[in-house]
């Protein structure tokens, strides 16, 4: 049975933790750690197998776990990644923004290789990443249109600079243009989707995001279209926003724990 230590016990860790205490996942959750340890604490006492509070993330991955899930933070996994494959254990990364950072990306590749272990994406709150990444060689043009109510948009680094003002958009609005690479710097916690297509498709500036404030949607909906030598492909996906994190799709962490699952059993494997 393997091993599974948590790095973030919020909204997205705790549901994880609780798919993995119900035999949903068939592993073992054994280290947990969260900056706060009050939150830490709050998720253990709601799992009948107790896992074991570390007191920093660098611990998470001394203790011999298989692989440790990442649902923290992009500066979480910028802080602890490489000692993560450094201590020979696989990682499960929800905060996918980080890896757009060059730099970041290419210290995780390299240390995949020099110590043979993996890192995990999920497939988040969007689909059809399996064919996209089929396609990359021949995709000429990639984009994904964001919709969101505006609440589950507040408190991006993107307002910090921006003359939007949510509480006044009364329509559908659209508040942001550009490449993945910069709606993943400005909208850290709201636009993983996009650093997830750009890594499966034609790269980070390549890639057109716009996202689309609307007060009158109760849903995250995403909707991608691709085009190149091999055709074209478009799909829209509507996810409802997890009740406890509403900067979050349901199906993001629906994905996340799939993708443990996977890890932890040894079955046929659908789909590329």
């Amino acid at each position: 049975m393997k091993k599974i230590g948590l790095l973030g016990c919020g909204a997205i860790g705790t549901q994880i933790a609780m798919a993995i205490d119900s035999g949903k996942i068939d592993g073992t959750l054994t280290h947990v750690f969260d900056e706060s340890k009050e939150v830490a604490q709050t998720l253990v006492s709601k799992l009948t197998n107790k896992p074991e509070i570390v007191e920093n993330s660098h611990l998470l991955s001394s203790h011999p776990v298989n692989i440790v899930v990442e649902a923290a933070s992009q500066d979480a996994v910028k802080d602890v990644g490489l000692s993560v494959l450094q201590n020979k254990r696989d990682l499960m990364i929800m905060s996918v923004g980080a890896l757009l950072d060059e730099s970041i990306y290419d210290i995780l590749s390299d240390a995949c290789k020099d110590f043979k272990k993996t890192i995990y994406l999920p497939s988040g709150a969007i689909a059809g990443l399996d064919a996209i990444k089929s396609v990359k060689d021949e995709l000429e043009s990639l984009s994904i249109t964001t919709t969101k109510h505006p609440h589950s948009l507040k408190g991006a680094k993107f307002f910090e600079t921006s003359e939007v003002n949510l509480e006044e958009v009364s329509s559908p609005t659209i508040i942001f243009e550009g490449t993945a690479k910069e709606a993943v710097s400005l909208f850290p916690a709201n636009i993983n989707v996009a650093a997830l297509l750009s890594l499966s498709g034609i790269g980070s500036e390549k890639t057109r995001v716009k996202i689309v404030a609307d007060p009158d949607t109760d849903k995250n909906t995403h909707h991608i279209e691709a085009s190149g030598k091999f055709g074209k492909m478009s799909f829209t996906i509507e996810n409802f926003p997890d009740p406890n994190n509403p900067k979050t799709s349901r199906l993001a962490i629906l994905s996340a724990i799939e993708t443990l699952r996977k890890y932890c059993t040894d079955e046929i494997q659908i789909g590329t």
